[in-house]
């Protein structure tokens, strides 16, 4: 079995990676050195060059505040981009298996929570609207081409590894530049600290994605942990976890326009189809993250 995946030197597309070659799976990893999909020829040389049976494309612009200062940017590296591997899957390889990488963002406001599959797409950011045109883009390729198509849509990854202008990796971060500092306490910046989201591991999701993609399914899936926490408390666990006096400031900075206030998903569907549950409690995921900040150099 070989494995095409995009994205892969990103921070859930190393996880991929890791779970494909764990299952035995021949891995050709793509990263923006190796080819810049939003190029169509460019994209259909890596999938025409990689022959492979599944593919996963995890390659994304993944950032809400860049998408509203750069959203042409933003949008065209997203969608243009998986059109294109969407494209050159068709030409060259149409019985590969593709999973293309979604996100919650594409759902906006939910009407009812948990959200469901069935819930409509209402993009309240310019990254969500890439998103929801490339899972559109993925279901028309699906149904008009006959491709094997999976729309996994995400909601929101944690994890080690992670950039920290995200939330749970951001607050991880500043704590451990305390600790090494040799602070006694540490003022945590943050954004609204009321809103509400549903976190999974990073490492589940990669479980996840592979389970689908694997297990030749065909669909749209929600990928989440079931569980509405706020960020305030995403701070107080990692609080917990520092001997530091942890205290908070708000940052303008960081409030976001069209904040939806509360989101929380229902994997049901995938469950059923794949036997997948979430394994690595959000405990575990903040230790472990708090913990790589704090080998990390700054």
């Amino acid at each position: 079995m070989r494995v095409l995946v995009t994205g892969a030197t990103g921070f859930t597309g190393r996880r991929m990676v890791a779970v494909c070659e764990a299952a035995g799976a021949e891995v050709v990893a793509v990263g923006r050195r190796e080819a810049d999909l939003t190029d169509a020829a460019e994209a259909a040389r890596a999938v025409a060059g990689a022959g492979a049976d599944l593919v996963a494309h995890l390659a994304a612009d993944v950032s809400v505040p860049r998408s509203w200062n750069e959203p042409r940017t933003v949008l065209h590296a997203n969608h243009v981009a998986t059109l294109n591997l969407l494209d050159a899957v068709r030409e060259h390889t149409p019985g590969a298996g593709v999973l293309v990488a979604c996100s919650s963002e594409e759902y906006g406001p939910p009407a009812r929570l948990p959200v469901t599959e069935e819930a409509p797409l209402n993009p309240q950011n310019p990254y969500a609207t890439s998103k929801a045109t490339s899972d559109v883009l993925a279901g028309f390729y699906g149904d008009a081409y006959d491709l094997r198509v999976v729309r996994a849509r995400a909601f929101n990854h944690a994890g080690p590894g992670q950039r920290p202008e995200y939330v749970a990796s951001g607050f991880a971060r500043q704590i451990a530049l305390a600790e090494r500092e040799g602070a006694s306490e540490v003022t945590v910046a943050t954004g609204n600290t009321e809103v509400r989201r549903d976190f999974v591991d990073v490492r589940d999701v990669a479980r996840a994605y592979w389970s689908l993609l694997g297990g030749h399914h065909a669909g749209v899936y929600n990928v989440c942990s079931g569980r509405s926490v706020s960020i305030a408390d995403i701070l107080a666990i990692l609080a917990e976890l520092t001997p530091l006096e942890v205290h908070r400031r708000t940052d303008p900075g960081l409030l976001r326009q069209h904040e939806v206030m509360d989101i929380v998903g229902s994997h049901e569907r995938l469950s059923n189809a794949t036997g997948w549950a979430p394994e690595v409690p959000l405990e575990r995921t903040l230790a472990d993250t708090l913990d790589w900040w704090r080998r990390e150099p700054a």
